[in-house]
């Protein structure tokens, strides 16, 4: 599959096998044996109709704030999820600098 893909590629930027030197192809159980990530899923769960905007990752804490205080949700179970590389990381420190302003805005 990688040879297809990057023959695909090859189309548009044909001296892109030039460019590579090493290729690995890996899959969802490939993932989840390297670095243990359940299911192999990067986005931390999928992304479907039940995990999007206000139920990720789950209902009541699509916020970024978790039930501990000053314990912020940024990785990729956080919305809009890994697709997105380092969204959740900025809007988890934006609503940690909300926390900061409230409390020391007086």
């Amino acid at each position: 599959i990688g040879k297809n893909i990057i023959d695909t590629l090859a189309e548009y930027a044909p001296n892109i096998w030039n460019a590579i030197e090493h290729m690995v192809v890996l899959g969802p159980p490939d993932i989840e044996e390297a670095i243990g990530i359940t299911g192999g899923n990067i986005f931390h769960g999928e992304i479907t109709p039940d995990q999007m905007f206000a139920f990720r990752p789950v209902p009541g804490w699509s916020g970024y704030e978790s039930p501990v205080e000053r314990l912020y949700l940024c990785g990729s179970g956080a919305w809009p999820g890994g697709a997105v590389f380092g969204a959740p990381g900025r809007n988890a420190a934006l609503a940690a600098l909300a926390d900061l302003e409230g409390k020391y805005a007086s």
